[in-house]
């Protein structure tokens, strides 16, 4: 017997709803420092404090205090702010159609590993967000708890009112789209749009995408 099509939908947002520009944030973060993209990113992300920043346990002024002290960064917090924002590409990687085609059957859910600087710059800049009800934004830094640990997975399911087998997960990162799996979510590892709404019409034949 055929499995049911999936009764909801969850999203990750980084590379899968929203392109990254990690050189163009560290541009203006590093300004008058000598740290190149990639040394920058590194450092902020073995950062000690950095999965407390994901996962809600530090204020944004602090871990803007904690960071440029760091790196020696002498930028005001408004100025943090729009650099680290810099990060998020104005243009969203997917268009409206497959949200409103998707809305149609399935309930919809983001889960992300995120902070709550990005998270308010992108709730006031991604039209996409409409289609997502409020209880079903699952960022880490809410919930306390950020990929692959199963809490953030059942959060999701709990948002979208369903239990693992009904859903799928889509990301960008392998590890994630297991650690889903492991709990008997199915997962999408995204690669690019096209091969995104494949993948979806391959489990339920009725979209229209």
């Amino acid at each position: 017997m055929a499995e049911a099509p999936p009764r909801a939908v969850i999203f990750d947002i980084g590379r899968v709803l929203v392109k990254l520009d990690l050189a163009r944030a560290a541009a203006s973060l590093s300004d008058g420092l000598l740290f190149g993209p990639d040394e920058l990113w590194s450092a902020i992300q073995t950062d000690p404090r950095w999965k407390d920043w994901q996962e809600g346990r530090i204020a944004p002024h602090d871990w803007y205090l904690h960071i440029s002290k760091r790196l020696g960064s002498k930028l005001n917090f408004a100025e943090f702010r729009d650099a680290w924002n810099r990060t998020l590409d104005p243009e969203p990687l997917q268009t409206r159609d497959l949200f409103e085609e998707l809305a149609k059957s399935k309930r919809l859910a983001l889960l992300s590993n995120t902070d709550p600087i990005h998270v308010s710059y992108l709730e006031a800049n991604y039209d996409f967000f409409e289609f997502f009800p409020t209880a079903a934004r699952v960022y880490s830094c809410s919930v306390n708890a950020s990929k692959p640990s199963p809490a953030i997975f059942r959060a999701a399911l709990d948002a979208v009112r369903a239990k693992a087998p009904e859903a799928v997960f889509i990301d960008d990162i392998p590890e994630y789209v297991e650690a889903a799996c492991g709990l008997g979510l199915p997962g999408i590892h995204y690669q690019n749009p096209l091969q995104l709404r494949a993948e979806l019409r391959a489990l339920d034949p009725r979209l229209e995408i």
